[in-house]
């Protein structure tokens, strides 16, 4: 039968693959470790990068999870029948086991068994990569599903743009995919209507990824020893296939939350397309809000990173709350029912609660303030442009004004615009933006020339630095110190801890020198696989323990440092050189950065 609920599809497929020998793993965190080339965890392959990288997973090498994923290229379309910001991913890996043969038999079995989703094999299509000069074309994959039966005109050679997946970030592991559509009713656009249109006739349901190749710096490709399978399907949108909905916004997933918006507005969804989008946006935002303050490595709001676009969401939602007449301290109330919708499968966000309903209701506050002062302003620059016969556009000088004197989004100020059909200078808004030194999410990555991700010595040596930091502030700070995040480009590293005041210049120097004690006493670096409670027992360290497997690997550095980790790291420390303390700063409430660096 098929699966009617988010719960009832989650379970099947981990047992799907669970049969076919795969172990099931927890999500890992949405805030990526160690890898600064993306703000958030976009697809399941992110947390799994060193694996399929060839180091050993301790729960082996056929794993199956439910990934929480973010992905905000497209916050400006949500609110349309389908985009969101968050979304759960169902994936099964295989980390040089099986490869092409079996993740494409399995793949057909599930969809198209009636003991499991039992699709119509007729309204299914597939695309496999045709090639290039870099790949040869994948016939391999497209002989696979005529053997399962499938027609030849129900399978499509496509270009890298449409079948080529990775690397995350800006080097790593890469390969071409197969991806499986569902054939909706109706005519095709044309005679040369495939999967590759925007026409709608063909929905993607279901991605098998052969990473086959690590591209390199340079960009040329390395095959890859051992090859791996990374699949991914969408929960939120294959839900909304096998329950015939027009919308994923239709689906029981948003529900209750959509519910609750309607009660605390007296507005009704579905009433209109404004009113329907309006519930839309609030739905996507605060789902995607809550998951990020409840994360184990929690986001709060700020103007750079994570924390920029959290506040972005927070903030648009709180503006179409306004349209729809919401009361104050709305954000919170949604939160609750999200809260308890997903707390059974992620029971972070019911441990985080009160953290997460505080932080709403603060930046709803925040806004309140921002929104009434920042549209008064907006309407005087209007008033400008008629009385002074002024060029109908918003120029950059005062978009820029109007975020940097009144706290006023560029987002809410293209939106104002638009509404009162003006464009607005949005690129000379960045680079003004850019000259104070201002980071947006759009330059987030760029800013970054690579991480951890790519595996080079110096990232993991540097990486291994964030251990020994570790150890040092709990040693001079005590043992209130708890990590909070990392992040690491090739230049320096970046530790976010838990402390609540400003470090003193002789604790910084204390902690430098227990640092540059350790390396310099060049201990072995030695690596354990445990369980979680062995590993707690041993005394390793830990923060994210909700979120581990059922094994764990356990780095020690003689007296210095014992945490759980999944790598990689340097062999002894001494390989370190030398370390130095940059800056310490404040990240967010209670929560402390240290920027540092290694030497030779």
């Amino acid at each position: 039968m098929k699966p009617q609920t988010a719960d009832e599809l989650r379970a099947m497929y981990l047992r799907f693959f669970e049969n076919h020998g795969h172990a099931i793993i927890p999500s890992a965190s949405i805030i990526p470790e160690n890898d600064p080339t993306v703000l958030f965890t976009t697809a399941g392959m992110h947390p799994l990068v060193p694996y399929l990288l060839g180091a050993k997973h301790p729960a082996g090498t056929r794993l199956t999870d439910v990934q929480k994923c973010i992905r905000t290229g497209d916050i400006d379309e949500v609110g349309d029948a389908s985009h969101l910001t968050f979304f759960e991913m169902l994936g099964n890996w295989s980390l040089g086991d099986y490869f092409k043969k079996e993740a494409i038999s399995w793949s057909w079995e599930f969809l198209t068994s009636p003991e499991y989703l039992g699709l119509d094999p007729d309204k299914l299509a597939f695309s496999v990569f045709a090639g290039d000069d870099n790949a040869p074309r994948d016939d391999e994959a497209h002989d696979l599903w005529r053997s399962m039966g499938v027609k030849e005109d129900h399978i499509f050679y496509l270009p890298k743009e449409n079948n080529w997946w990775g690397p995350a970030g800006q080097t790593g592991p890469c390969g071409p995919d197969t991806e499986m559509f569902i054939i909706r009713d109706g005519e095709p656009c044309g005679p040369d209507c495939s999967p590759a249109c925007d026409c709608g006739h063909y929905l993607e349901i279901w991605n098998d990824v052969f990473m086959q190749y690590k591209k390199e710096a340079d960009g040329s490709l390395v095959p890859l020893a051992h090859p791996n399978v990374d699949t991914g399907m969408g929960l939120e949108r294959t839900l909304c296939v096998l329950t015939g909905k027009k919308s994923v916004y239709d689906t029981e997933l948003f529900a209750s939350i959509l519910g609750k918006i309607s009660e605390l507005s007296g507005k009704q969804y579905g009433s209109d397309d404004e009113t329907t989008r309006a519930f839309r946006v609030i739905a996507d935002h605060m789902r995607t809000s809550t998951f990020m303050i409840g994360d184990p490595r929690g986001v709060t709001p700020s103007n750079v990173d994570q924390g920029y676009i959290l506040r972005r969401l927070i903030r648009r939602a709180v503006r179409f709350g306004l349209k729809l007449g919401m009361p104050a301290g709305f954000t919170a109330e949604v939160a609750k029912v999200i809260i308890k919708q997903y707390g059974h499968v992620y029971p972070e966000l019911v441990e985080n609660s009160e953290k997460i309903c505080r932080e709403l209701v603060l930046e709803e506050e925040r806004f309140a303030r921002t929104i009434k002062q920042g549209e008064r302003e907006f309407d005087k620059i209007l008033e400008s442009i008629e009385k002074y016969n002024l060029p109908k556009i918003i120029d950059s000088k005062r978009a820029f004004k109007l975020y940097d004197t009144y706290g006023f989004p560029i987002e809410m100020t293209v939106e104002l615009a638009k509404e009162h059909g003006l464009p607005v200078d949005v690129e000379g808004f960045n680079e003004r933006f850019k000259e104070h030194q201002q980071k947006s999410h759009d330059g987030a990555e760029q800013r970054f020339k690579g991480g951890l991700a790519d595996h080079s010595e110096q990232t993991t040596r540097l990486h291994t630095a964030t251990h020994l930091l570790h150890g040092a502030l709990r040693k001079v700070l005590g043992t209130e110190v708890g990590q909070k995040g990392s992040n690491i480009t090739a230049e320096r590293l970046r530790f976010d801890f838990t402390f609540g005041r400003k470090m003193t210049p002789e604790e910084i120097a204390e902690v430098q020198r227990l640092v540059n004690e350790a390396i310099q006493a060049d201990v072995p670096i030695t690596c354990e696989e445990m369980t979680v409670p062995e590993a707690k027992a041993s005394g390793a360290l830990g923060f994210f323990e909700s979120k581990y497997g059922d094994r764990v690997k356990v780095y020690t550095m003689g007296p210095y440092s014992k945490e759980i980790c999944g790598g990689p790291h340097a062999s002894h420390t001494g390989e370190l050189g030398s370390f130095k303390i940059l800056k310490e700063e404040s990240s967010s409430a209670g929560v402390r950065r240290i920027k540092a660096v290694i030497g030779e």
